[in-house]
């Protein structure tokens, strides 16, 4: 017979794949179902089989009957229909053809099987080309009919219920205000490009740059939610069309633009060819979005900040690769912003480290990993020891010792720095008690503490000192507090109350590092300050040039203004950073009260205190 008109079955492109329902071999006959004279069997069943026939030619379902050797012997009117064919056409044709089922090896195999009575029946889907141009996707089933190899094949149109599958997910994976790919759209395209990577075929390298509009929040907050929405989709739109003249220029792949939420949006760059092509990608992304934009009649400027990440793909994963770019968004965001920043490994490798000491700080206090060293108070005059300030250091199991200038800003930043400063606080004051007993003969030593600003307005300093010196039996005198110029000066409200009880107390407050900071001297006489440290700086300067003997003669200037200063309010001033005797005969000369620096000694464990106290300490000049 004529295989007629040709119905063409393209591929199995876009197969959704067989669904296959296996048996070792058929259980019983398929349904007794046959549609021509030649398989009427017996005569009593003749109403029942035209009744068959009948319901099979009439049914709204496409069917057909298809013999052991896979061919057509009877179709219904419904089967023509959706294939564009007669009938006449169909009878005889090859289902395998017909509805590509030679497409994949695991269809064929299965049809194949149930032709020979060994399976109980297989499911597909194909997408077919009617003969009039247009396409559609099928669903394809065929079940055994009867033991003489007879099968039944229905073929249902599921085209409308594959477009609306389409449709939503393109809305799953599209975000609908900018029409970009959305963040899970992006982080699939991300890994399906780290696992294709081949520096055989390509660069093997990866580059994303992770942008954030600077000040979007005040967009929606003074014009609304809708002229920000308006926004981020032109945001969107000038993104894209930068993309892909950047592409264009550089005859590379497609550069995918998404937006990950909010006014956050991702460029991702696959075979990348190093951190140039990505910073100039950045730099050009930033002069795209300079020129205003026309928000409802207003127009709008705005600014971003991008954070570039360029590596190979080989060992890098989306999270890692999305955690660098979040990273060096944020260093943008902190360099000022309407810039782009480059990941630095280094800087990565402090950050970490600082997030890892963050993390373990707050328990390091209840586990006792701190303790303190005290570094000499010297007499300029005498070289005696007047007093001690306290210095803590972190034993970290992991990083081993660290001066405060690693951990306390940490501190401050966490709040933490309350229950270490209270730990220190009580810990000082035990230990200058415990010299005083044991040196009963000599003045005692004060010891001083430094005061975080933090400590002053998120705890109650003054109970806290109060309750101190009550428990520890410690002189408030001999309590020395100590408090940046920059935290002092221009106190006011609950600080300047909270050092005014304190000095009435009786305990000591000092100003450290002056002269770096606001340097209003004339804002002393309205402080209950009792001491000045004066800032290293300025007695580094009495360092000797080389040669000619001399040293900085307006370093020295400023110091002597200062200390004569000080001494006409009252207050004591001590010089930091003593490391020669000359600068220490010139601080005695110009009447500076005590001095501090490696000279005399570097801090050092209570017991090394306990045998310099009473002896004099370093020359002195002497």
């Amino acid at each position: 017979m004529s295989e007629g008109p040709a119905f063409t079955a393209p591929t199995a492109t876009d197969d959704i794949g067989p669904i296959v329902t296996d048996r070792d071999a058929l259980t019983g006959p398929g349904p007794q179902l046959s549609c021509t004279e030649a398989d009427s069997g017996l005569p009593d069943q003749d109403t029942e089989l035209r009744d068959g026939h009948a319901a099979f030619h009439a049914s709204r379902s496409a069917m057909a009957v298809v013999d052991a050797d896979g061919r057509i012997t009877s179709v219904n009117d419904a089967l023509g229909g959706l294939l564009g064919l007669t009938p006449d056409e169909l009878r005889g044709r090859s289902v395998a053809g017909l509805v590509d089922l030679a497409a994949q090896d695991r269809t064929w195999h299965a049809y194949q099987e149930i032709l020979r009575g060994r399976r109980a029946g297989l499911r597909c889907t194909r997408r077919l080309k009617h003969p009039d141009g247009h396409s559609l996707w099928a669903q394809v089933t065929v079940a055994p009919l009867d033991r003489r190899g007879a099968v039944l094949l229905t073929v249902t149109d599921v085209t409308a219920r594959r477009e609306l599958q389409a449709q939503l997910h393109h809305l799953r994976l599209h975000d609908p205000m900018t029409r970009l790919p959305n963040r899970t759209l992006f982080f699939e395209r991300l890994t399906a490009a780290l696992e294709a990577a081949d520096e055989a075929t390509g660069t093997g390298r990866i580059g994303l740059c992770h942008l954030d509009l600077d000040g979007f929040k005040a967009v929606n907050d003074t014009l609304g939610h809708a002229s920000g929405d308006r926004l981020l989709a032109a945001v969107a739109d000038r993104l894209t069309r930068c993309a892909d003249r950047i592409a264009a220029r550089d005859g590379g792949r497609e550069i995918l633009v998404a937006r990950l939420g909010g006014d956050e949006f991702a460029l991702l760059v696959e075979d990348s060819t190093g951190t140039e092509q990505l910073t100039s990608l950045a730099q050009a992304v930033l002069d795209s979005l300079r020129e205003p934009f026309d928000v409802g009649g207003r127009q709008l400027v705005v600014s971003a900040s991008v954070g570039v990440v360029e590596r190979r793909a080989a060992g890098t994963t989306a999270t890692g690769l999305m955690q660098g770019a979040d990273t060096t968004l944020y260093w943008a965001k902190a360099d000022g912003k309407a810039r782009w920043s480059l990941f630095d490994p280094e800087r990565n490798a402090h950050r970490m480290n600082r997030q890892a000491l963050a993390a373990t700080l707050r328990p390091a206090v209840e586990r006792g990993e701190f303790a303190l060293e005290y570094q000499p108070l010297v007499g300029l005059d005498d070289c005696g020891v007047r007093g001690v300030e306290a210095l803590v250091r972190w034993h970290h199991p992991q990083f081993g010792t660290l001066a405060p200038n690693r951990f306390i800003a940490l501190a401050e930043e966490d709040g933490s720095i309350v229950e270490l400063g209270r730990w220190v606080l009580r810990t000082a004051c035990v230990q200058a008690r415990a010299w005083q007993l044991e040196h009963p003969e000599r003045a005692p030593v004060f010891v001083s503490v430094n005061v975080a600003v933090r400590q002053v307005w998120d705890s109650d300093l003054v109970a806290d000192v109060a309750a101190t010196l009550r428990e520890t039996g410690l002189e408030p005198g001999l309590l020395q507090l100590e408090l940046t110029e920059s935290a002092v000066m221009g106190s006011a409200g609950r600080p300047l109350r909270t050092l005014q009880a304190l000095s009435e107390m009786g305990v000591r407050i000092a100003i450290d590092d002056f002269g770096t900071g606001y340097s209003n001297l004339a804002y002393l006489s309205r402080l209950p300050v009792s001491v000045l440290k004066l800032d290293g700086s300025f007695v580094r300067g009495f360092q000797y040039e080389s040669g000619d003997g001399q040293a900085s003669e307006a370093d020295e200037t400023i110091v002597e203004a200062m200390v004569q200063l000080a001494h006409r309010l009252g207050l004591t001033v001590t010089a930091e950073c003593v490391e020669t005797p000359q600068q220490a005969d010139r601080l005695r000369r110009i009447g500076c009260d005590t001095g501090q620096g490696w000279l005399y000694s570097r801090a050092v464990p209570p017991d090394r205190i306990s045998s310099l106290i009473g002896s004099p300490v370093g020359t002195g000049g002497n």
